[in-house]
């Protein structure tokens, strides 16, 4: 169908092939199994439950299964939810490919490559420069295809790079008008903060914690790798303890996962940049799926609160 999963609202149908996401088994109240499915086309993803679900349920319908889906929309608790009706597993016949249910990035692997390069060729300080571009170059085909979370902003394929290069061009705004700022530090700290993610995740497709992002976190990966990497470049300055610190820091506050409060004035703005850009990544995304006069689901990840989008949006 024209329309994807995440563009119906409540009462209409689907009847389609959709990829599940992720597959998590419970128990019901009554004491019977049921599976909790995330399904995802391009346009996003939606829950459904499959009640009464057997053990034949649970193997087929596992994470990067395709199916095809007959089910109604509905409203749950203020988030969408498609309520099953039929599904099976595909088959040769239904002639699908998974690469038709993938949500992407809006800019190309390429492109996004040619903004970072052209980020780090600015940089004046050489210490910098050769951390950055070395662990950018060490992970460059893992960086360029995760996404940057598994659920809440940027969680596509290529959405940890289109993250970066979002962030790279605020910073760059940012920098502009505030010339006192380090644009090579902060530039740095844009590149390098999330860069972890891609040991911390299992990779673009069914995206899970790996045990390495489950007990040390994308932080501490990267503040490893930091300081690897300045072992082998032999660089021992300053430079390698505050680039620690950019990553170290920029969740902001330690409930929100930081490690350390920004206490450099780059890391304090790295913190800000990277909070504007994943919300109105949400934002957007919630937005664009409403027409003018309506309100969003609620977003978890922004206090469940459902934004109203004005007549006079166009």
């Amino acid at each position: 169908m024209d329309k994807g999963i995440t563009y119906l609202s409540v009462g209409e149908t689907f009847d389609g092939y959709l990829l599940v996401k992720s597959s998590t088994k419970g128990t019901a109240s009554n004491g019977k199994p049921f599976l909790t499915l995330i399904f995802q086309d391009k346009s996003g993803d939606i829950e459904a439950k499959l009640w009464d679900a057997s053990p034949e349920n649970e193997a087929a319908y596992s994470a990067e299964a395709i199916v095809r889906v007959v089910g109604d929309i509905q409203n749950y608790r203020g988030r969408m939810q498609l309520k099953i009706r039929n599904i099976r597993i595909v088959n040769e016949q239904d002639n699908v490919n998974l690469s038709d249910f993938l949500e992407r990035a809006p800019l190309s692997i390429e492109e996004m490559g040619e903004k970072v390069s052209s980020y780090i060729f600015e940089m004046k300080n050489s210490n910098i420069q050769r951390i950055t571009r070395f662990l950018v170059k060490k992970h460059q085909e893992s960086f360029f295809k995760y996404p940057a979370a598994t659920k809440n902003h940027h969680e596509f394929v290529s959405g940890l790079a289109y993250h970066v290069v979002s962030m790279l061009d605020l910073a760059k705004a940012i920098g502009s008008l505030y010339p006192s700022l380090d644009k090579d530090l902060l530039y740095a700290g844009v590149i390098l903060h999330d860069l972890g993610k891609v040991v911390e995740l299992s990779g673009p497709l069914s995206t899970v914690y790996t045990m390495e992002g489950k007990l040390l976190g994308h932080i501490t990966i990267m503040v490893n790798e930091i300081a690897q990497a300045a072992k082998e470049l032999e660089i021992s300055s300053e430079e390698v303890t505050v680039l620690q610190h950019m990553v170290l820091s920029h969740h902001g506050k330690e409930e929100w996962g930081s490690p350390k409060k920004p206490l450099i004035k780059e890391a304090e703005i790295l913190h800000l940049i990277d909070n504007v850009d994943a919300k109105m990544n949400m934002l957007d995304r919630s937005l664009e799926r409403v027409e003018p006069g309506e309100f969003t689901e609620k977003i978890f990840a922004m206090d469940q609160r459902s934004f109203y989008k004005p007549t006079f949006h166009k």
